[in-house]
């Protein structure tokens, strides 16, 4: 499995995961910036995404759905803040209803990717900051940690299929 470290840090509201891959930086950015292979591994292999928007620029939106295992769907959304391409990527990550509408009562992060260079590959370093100590550990007891683990577990088959 690629990912190497996870870390929740409490006292400065993060959640950092860390992964390496053999692969090429350029290689592992096209996961988030090819819509059709994000959906490959944005989310844990049981709630599979299906992303209807991407447009990964400064003030632009990504929409998507997950769809779990009894054909529920979970609705979430990006807004993008800043792109560098191919290192790195910062975003507001959001819940949203059924019709796709920002959830005002879930908790928001804000995400930064960064992409460098490392030994042979790739390291990934995946940052979500809380606003709150109640929206951390919100997201904690709703499975968050696990399920990034399980979605960037997935990269790997991506990069080398």
């Amino acid at each position: 499995m690629s990912v190497t470290s996870v870390d929740k840090d409490f006292d400065n509201l993060t959640l950092t995961l860390i992964a390496d891959f053999a692969a090429p930086v350029d290689d592992v950015w096209q996961l988030w910036a090819d819509p059709r292979r994000l959906e490959r591994w944005w989310g844990p292999p049981t709630y599979p995404a299906t992303v209807e928007d991407h447009d990964l620029s400064p003030g632009g939106e990504v929409t998507y759905f997950m769809t779990g295992p009894e054909g529920d769907k979970h609705r979430g959304w990006w807004r993008v803040t800043s792109v560098t391409p191919p290192t790195g990527l910062d975003f507001t990550d959001g819940f949203a209803d059924e019709e796709g509408t920002p959830s005002p009562t879930m908790p928001t992060t804000t995400v930064r990717v960064r992409l460098t260079p490392h030994g042979d590959g790739t390291r990934m370093e995946i940052r979500s900051a809380f606003g709150t100590r109640e929206q951390m550990d919100q997201l904690v007891k709703m499975g968050m940690e696990e399920g990034l683990k399980e979605a960037v577990g997935q990269m790997d088959g991506i990069l080398t299929g």
